[in-house]
């Protein structure tokens, strides 16, 4: 069958459905007649899965429109493995860092023995010495220094011993669901594991025995939305894996300055980030969608890109990433998409290319601020340890302050 025989073909089977025909048989052949009934069986079919219908007199069509409809967009699940070089315990020797103390002196003079800390400057002061910077050295880096610095004041090489004896320099944060959250020195090769049993090890059920059951779930730890941060970057580990199934596969080493934070398992909130007025958690309600937790936050900045806006749902080792249009779900061309507690809804300031590095980029964002927010409420006062959380330039995490709400009049 030629193209203008097909078209004629299914503009009268159009016509025909509408109540209207006008067919007029050309000359064929065989073939040419078989051909045409092949097409016009096909058209048939495309034309009833198109969902033709007659509304019926007096009973007009529901009308639906996108503000009233609820949207199922499609999800993209990703699973992040564990570098094996994580699981192997730091080759590198210790380095000295402010807070450090050591033990110095000068062999065969037992009256120079002293004990000292490196100051905040970096600093050792032993002696007739003036400062002398070890910070980041060994300690045989710091020997040679000391002793190459002190040979100016006598006249033979001196031996110079130097013994550490208490690490501060070094820490590591627990905060959430354990019995001892804080900042601990990370004096020797550490584990996950051996790290939370050092704060306690997580809330069980059997030590909250006598409480209710509001209070129980508040103190338990929801293991999916756990984390560890490192330089800004949320590591891939599974806690669930790793403290109910017993996978050591898990089982990472820890670097100085890591986060492990677990939340509470009774979270009832939905974490709006990125290009909104005021970044926050908003507290969840039955039937919220994604408008309406981004109006939780008061909206979105000027310059944010609507189209691009990305709902991550699931464990942090194994999330899920929706992409959600909302600049047409605010002009009612679409459907809104509902939420669930824990959820996260990321409003960024540019679109992406690529979806796996947009993913990461809101994971680290979501650490990165879940540690910010955590770290000030253990360090409270000036008067305690004044570390904090290091987001490294060019790891592509959007820090945007804070701005008062808008003012309700």
């Amino acid at each position: 069958m030629n193209f203008d025989t097909a078209r004629s073909a299914l503009h009268n089977l159009a016509n025909r459905r509408s109540g209207i025909l006008h067919f007029q048989p050309p000359a064929m052949t065989l073939p040419l007649a078989i051909g045409m009934a092949r097409g016009l069986f096909l058209a048939g079919l495309l034309l009833g899965a198109g969902g033709c219908t007659h509304l019926q007199p007096g009973r007009p069509e529901p009308a639906e429109t996108a503000a009233t409809r609820m949207e199922t967009a499609p999800a993209l699940t990703f699973t992040n493995g564990i570098n094996p070089n994580w699981l192997k315990p730091p080759a590198h020797l210790f380095t000295l860092g402010p807070g450090d103390q050591v033990q110095i002196e000068v062999l065969g003079d037992p009256s120079t023995k002293v004990t000292t800390v490196v100051g905040p400057d970096g600093k050792l002061y032993f002696n007739l010495l003036p400062g002398i910077d070890v910070w980041g050295l060994t300690l045989a880096q710091a020997k040679a220094r000391l002793e190459h610095a002190y040979q100016q004041f006598v006249r033979e090489r001196p031996d110079i011993s130097i013994v550490l004896r208490h690490v501060e320099s070094k820490r590591i944060w627990i905060l959430g669901r354990v019995n001892a959250p804080g900042v601990y020195t990370l004096d020797t090769p550490t584990t996950l594991l051996e790290a939370i049993s050092r704060a306690g090890g997580t809330m069980e059920l059997s030590s909250l025995q006598g409480q209710g059951v509001a209070d129980v779930t508040q103190k338990l730890a929801d293991l999916q939305r756990s984390f560890v941060l490192r330089g800004g970057k949320c590591l891939p580990v599974d806690f669930t894996r790793l403290l109910q199934d017993g996978d050591l596969s898990q089982n990472i080493y820890l670097q100085p300055d890591d986060f492990i934070y677990l939340p509470s398992a009774s979270a009832q909130q939905v974490y709006v980030l990125g290009a909104v007025t005021q970044p926050r958690a908003v507290p969840y309600q039955p039937g919220m969608t994604v408008a309406a937790a981004v109006a939780g936050a008061y909206g979105t900045l000027k310059d944010a890109y609507l189209n691009h806006v990305a709902l991550v749902r699931g464990s942090l080792s194994r999330p899920s990433i929706t992409i959600i249009n909302l600049r047409a779900v605010l002009h009612g061309h679409v459907g809104d998409q509902l939420v669930k507690p824990n959820d996260i809804v990321y409003v960024p300031l540019s679109p992406y290319r690529y979806l796996k590095r947009y993913l990461n980029i809101i994971l680290d964002t979501f650490a990165s601020s879940a540690a910010i927010y955590e770290g000030e409420s253990v360090v409270g006062t000036p008067t305690h340890f004044t570390g904090g959380v290091f987001i490294p330039v060019g790891s592509g995490i959007q820090v945007i302050p804070p701005t008062a709400p808008p003012a309700i009049h």
